[in-house]
């Protein structure tokens, strides 16, 4: 199957995460690398290494002076314009699959980048509600909500909303059953401590009727959620806000977790972590761990898709 590979901010570490993994990534996939030749020659010498011949590139026409650790409006364009070209592929099934390299949100918005991050644009740009959820074989988390301001989590909890939510996270997954957390300490306490997780509770009723089974479980009470014996019960979480569900995620799965989009026409997966610019160029060998779990999810999501696919 042939995957690509959204580059990423060049001036911090994805490149060389791609670099790095070129060999093994080529056992899995036919990997197509959306950065111009001349992009990736300068970066490989300025990491020392050569550029391996079967390295497949796709031009961008869009050269600029790579400047390692610094946030730049040309490092933020070029990202930018790396993940459309990877878009434009997946949606002319050239491809399979893309897989996208960290970018930096301050650089997209140098370069006049109105989107907060991959998954804003993904849901502008196939205007549908896109879902971002995170994880690895031990834990997921999907998240209600992605780059918004903590202040305006509450304004979201709506019923309607959530019901929707949840039933396209179950349509996309099939699970036997989710974790859903509350919002307030304690979940409320019976509305003691706000009234959203009513509006949660009333959601989980709904769909669960609705599916006519016990899916979704909750709310659950959020400082309890992530303990071992909850996370021997479930797989999979539904949380309420960013830092509420990849807070705990990071802490206990770092370098494991992946980054993949749900409720799209094309498949997308992503490292989740940043362009890490204090290490990037200094031979520091970041891990490629995420990167390489990320090849072999989409890989299983493209199969399950298309299980004919030739390309």
């Amino acid at each position: 199957m042939k995957i690509a590979i959204s580059i990423g901010d060049l001036n911090g570490i994805g490149f060389e995460i791609a670099l790095n993994s070129h060999e093994k990534i080529k056992k899995l996939c036919d990997p197509l690398y959306v950065v111009d030749r001349s992009m990736a020659l300068q970066a490989s010498k300025l990491l020392n290494k050569k550029l391996p011949k079967d390295f497949k590139t796709i031009p961008l026409s869009l050269d600029y002076t790579i400047s390692p650790s610094k946030i730049s409006s040309q490092s933020g364009n070029y990202s930018f314009c790396s993940f459309e070209k990877a878009c434009d592929l997946a949606d002319a099934k050239e491809v399979d699959a893309i897989v996208t390299l960290p970018v930096n949100k301050e650089a997209w918005s140098k370069a006049s980048i109105n989107f907060s991050g991959h998954t804003d644009y993904l849901a502008h740009r196939y205007k549908k509600d896109a879902i971002m959820m995170l994880g690895c074989q031990k834990m997921f988390v999907a998240l209600y909500t992605h780059h918004i301001p903590l202040k305006d989590v509450p304004k979201q909890i709506d019923k309607d909303k959530l019901i929707s939510f949840m039933d396209t996270l179950y349509s996309e997954l099939k699970f036997e059953k989710v974790a859903v957390l509350g919002l307030n300490p304690h979940a409320g306490d019976g509305g003691v401590i706000g009234d959203e997780d009513k509006i949660i509770q009333e959601a989980i009723m709904t769909i669960n009727k609705r599916l006519n089974s016990d899916i979704f479980i909750g709310p659950l009470v959020p400082d309890i959620a992530f303990t071992p014996r909850v996370r021997n019960q479930f797989k999979y979480f539904v949380a309420l806000y960013h830092d509420q569900g990849l807070i705990p995620l990071k802490a206990l799965y770092f370098e494991d977790s992946i980054n993949v989009s749900l409720n799209l026409p094309i498949i997308r997966t992503s490292v989740d972590h940043g362009t890490a610019f204090d290490i990037a160029y200094q031979d520091k060998n970041p891990s490629t761990t995420s990167y390489i779990n990320s090849i072999k999810e989409a890989l299983e999501l493209a199969k399950k898709r298309n299980p004919q696919s030739s390309l």
